[in-house]
């Protein structure tokens, strides 16, 4: 995305240091501490296989400009220098294709603000410009490498197309004519789109590219366009959206809102997906301070946009799965401490709520650009969000499970079936306290695997004690667990925490 109406959001702290957690086992749990038996957790849903997937956005498969990493000093940033422009992202290399590998299956969406204006030109070598009406040319090569990398990864690809002024004829109207030639190009190249969203971010539409006056009506003539169109030209791929971002819970003033969108385009969405970040990042006026990004009143936020969602969801498409289709901590860039093992506890509590919660997919932004990236998009080297999701993707399986007592404000709890061993069920345990240890009382042996930082703001994060880093030969560590015994372990401050229970026979996960 671009930017998102903000809604005055604070924060005030530093750094901070931790110890490391001690492996060893306490006699007795604290009054008000937690018990764990995965024996007895109870089924309370499911998510899609590919519940945990990413974006590479237009603009890094086009190049051009996108948000600009910080500078390594921690000088002031000046909004005029908040972009900078990027060659197109080197889709074949190795690195990348195998740390994206590690997390399959996933979604991969193409898309983003810049693709609401990026011409798709069938031709190689595509046109060093492109024509009236439009911002940013895709080449044909260049959507040959998104899905020659989709199929080297298992990843299903997700998009959305132009709606800029050259999109459209001279009465305003959208026309098919682009859309059609993406869908047949990847079609002809043994690709396969599996869902689109019509625009991105449509609530936005009035600086995302669209025309001049672009308002409800005009979106609910041409989604019924597209939508038409769709159910012809590629009745297998999902329709999704809106995309929407910005809602309030009481909306004023006089921008465009989800709910004016549905009404005037009226029901056939497949999926119904929307868009979430926690703030702004300073390069769109964001003034947030790293002190905050463990309390739960910044955690939460994940629940109020959901909960804005769903019920436009339930007013006007009731009953279709929800995806959340872009999400980071920060728009435009990320925060500061995003690329740290600070923003870990935020990325895994998020999946742990919305999957608790019924969301099928979410998909974050993004992959490898700027400082909300999953890998470094210098080196494509794993940042700590990436090992976070590695953890996650290895032992948080597609049945949810019911872990929602909490004996403590800063202690969340969540619980997945094992995606391998069957009977096997997973905790996923936050401390998002800074300085309060807890005792879990667990009543069966686990394996435990434990990610802490001697730097919360740092870009090195330790599993069970032992730096997590890629081998000389670009291969991945083995994340092995240390033995939990049954009893009560201790959870050290800003620390996660997963175990996993080999022999709890959960009816659930059998």
């Amino acid at each position: 995305m671009r930017w998102l109406r903000s809604g005055g959001l604070v924060g005030a702290t530093g750094a901070t240091t931790i110890a490391l957690l001690s492996a060893a086992t306490l006699c007795a749990a604290r009054a008000g501490d937690v018990s764990v038996a995965p024996t007895k957790l109870k089924s309370i849903g499911t998510i899609d296989a590919r519940f945990q997937s990413y974006n590479i956005e237009m603009t890094e498969v086009t190049g051009g400009r996108f948000w600009k990493p910080y500078p390594r000093t921690m000088r002031a940033l000046d909004a005029r220098d908040r972009y900078g422009t990027r060659p197109p992202i080197d889709l074949a290399n190795a690195r990348l294709r195998k740390l994206a590998a590690a997390l399959a299956p996933a979604y991969l969406r193409v898309s983003g603000s810049w693709a609401n204006a990026t011409f798709f030109a069938d031709m190689d070598p595509a046109p060093a410009k492109p024509p009236p009406g439009f911002d940013s040319v895709l080449g044909r090569a260049q959507w040959r490498g998104v899905i020659d990398f989709a199929r080297a990864v298992d990843a299903e690809i997700v998009t959305s197309f132009a709606i800029s002024p050259g999109s459209r004829a001279a009465d305003g109207a959208w026309k098919t004519d682009q859309a059609e030639r993406l869908i047949d190009t990847a079609r002809s190249l043994g690709g396969r789109i599996a869902a689109v969203e019509f625009m991105n971010e449509p609530t936005l539409a009035a600086t995302n590219g669209a025309p001049p006056g672009y308002d409800a009506k005009a979106y609910g003539r041409d989604f019924r366009t597209f939508r038409e169109w769709m159910r012809r030209a590629a009745p297998e791929t999902l329709i999704v959206g809106p995309g929407s971002i910005g809602d309030a819970p009481s909306p004023s003033g006089s921008g465009l809102t989800t709910r004016d969108l549905l009404a005037a385009s009226g029901p056939g969405l497949d999926r119904f997906s929307y868009h979430h970040y926690n703030t702004l990042s300073p390069r769109c006026g964001g003034r947030d301070h790293p002190a905050r990004a463990l309390s739960e009143q910044w955690l939460a936020r994940t629940d109020a946009t959901l909960a804005i969602y769903s019920a436009l969801r339930d007013r006007f498409e009731p009953g279709k799965p929800i995806w959340l289709t872009e999400t980071a901590d920060a728009a435009c860039g990320g925060n500061r401490w995003d690329k740290t093992f600070l923003d870990a506890f935020r990325y895994l509590d998020q999946l742990g709520r919305l999957a608790r919660a019924g969301v099928q997919v979410v998909m974050h932004n993004t992959l490898a650009a700027s400082d909300y990236g999953l890998l470094d998009e210098g080196t494509f080297r794993p940042r700590p969000n990436y090992w976070a999701a590695l953890l996650w993707h290895r032992l948080m399986g597609t049945i949810v499970l019911d872990a929602s007592l909490v004996a403590a404000p800063d202690l969340h709890l969540y619980a997945h079936c094992h995606p391998g061993l069957r009977g096997a069920v997973s905790v996923l345990a936050i401390n998002a306290s800074r300085h309060a240890s807890f005792a879990l009382t667990l009543s069966h042996p686990a394996e435990r695997y434990t990610l802490h930082a001697t730097q919360l703001q740092g870009a090195t994060v330790q599993l069970n004690g032992k730096t997590l880093a890629l081998s000389a030969d670009d291969e991945l560590p083995g994340l092995e667990p240390r033995a939990a015994s049954a009893g009560a372990i201790r959870l050290a401050p800003a620390t996660i925490t997963f175990l996993v229970f080999p022999a709890a026979a959960n009816p659930a996960c059998r």
